[in-house]
């Protein structure tokens, strides 16, 4: 497997996600000025948990389902790829990507906590340790002989040609 095929993966499912996040602040500026009369002002309990329930976990849903029962994400079946099992079962894609998605999450606390407490020495630690954990994942999945990154070494998941 060549890397053209696993940046293609990426490239496209990027955009997926970019859409997706496109249409989440559509209705939410329309929910903000249509019904509520504007952005209300959150708690940082509030504004994590609207990042994580409206974002992250419905995206790590939804590459799980599809790495689980269609075999791949959209862009690994545009790449040619598949995801196999070491043992089918849905709980090892919900860890594969909720590692893969780890990252994120953590730039999401990070940051928002960050904007709640003038960027204090948590914010900056959580905000590094999600883009480390990012760089690791994309390097192990590039460079790896096998191509595997860490959610696919403690799911038993492996990224193949089609």
């Amino acid at each position: 497997m060549d890397h053209k095929k696993r940046l293609t993966e990426l490239l496209v499912d990027y955009l997926v996600i970019v859409v997706y996040l496109l249409l989440l602040l559509l209705a939410n500026l329309a929910i903000s000025f249509l019904i509520l009369d504007g952005i209300p002002a959150y708690t940082e309990l509030q504004a994590q948990l609207i990042a994580a329930l409206t974002s992250v976990i419905p995206i790590i849903l939804l590459f799980s389902y599809l790495d689980y029962y269609k075999k791949g994400s959209i862009g690994k079946r545009v790449a040619g790829l598949k995801v196999t099992f070491a043992k089918e079962r849905f709980s090892a894609s919900l860890l594969r990507n909720a590692i893969k998605f780890l990252p994120w999450q953590l730039g999401h606390i990070g940051v928002i906590h960050g904007m709640y407490s003038e960027f204090d020495l948590t914010a900056i630690i959580i905000t590094n340790a999600g883009s480390l954990l990012g760089l690791g994942l994309l390097l192990m999945g590039l460079f790896r002989k096998d191509k595997r990154h860490l959610g696919d070494l403690l799911a038993g998941t492996k990224v193949e040609p089609k």
